[in-house]
């Protein structure tokens, strides 16, 4: 499945400094269709490159970081039961500044 993954807000100094990453993700075995909990345990394995745990805790992401999927709250469509679809843009952003 391809996907347009965005990070924004600081959350790409854990991805080499890259803000958009075109990718082609696998569904599971016996899996029709990938899930937002599929895509950031991909994410996780795949595209964070230091300090996993500014992004995620536990299995979603940390309080602070916005999720839209095709400019939608992903908290309006689900969260981590959000079903993705091929050429969708997921967006992560931090909200969380130092001052």
């Amino acid at each position: 499945m391809k996907l347009t993954l965005e990070f924004g807000g600081g959350l790409e100094l854990l991805c080499d400094s890259v803000k958009m990453h075109n990718v082609n993700v696998d569904l599971q075995d016996g899996e029709d269709k990938l899930t937002m909990k599929d895509l950031l345990t991909w994410v996780r394995s795949n595209l964070i490159k230091e300090r996993p745990e500014m992004f995620m805790k536990g299995d979603t992401v940390r309080p602070g970081v916005l999720v839209l999927v095709n400019d939608c709250d992903w908290e309006l469509s689900g969260q981590l039961d959000t079903k993705l679809e091929d050429k969708d843009v997921v967006v992560f952003i931090s909200t969380l500044h130092g001052g």
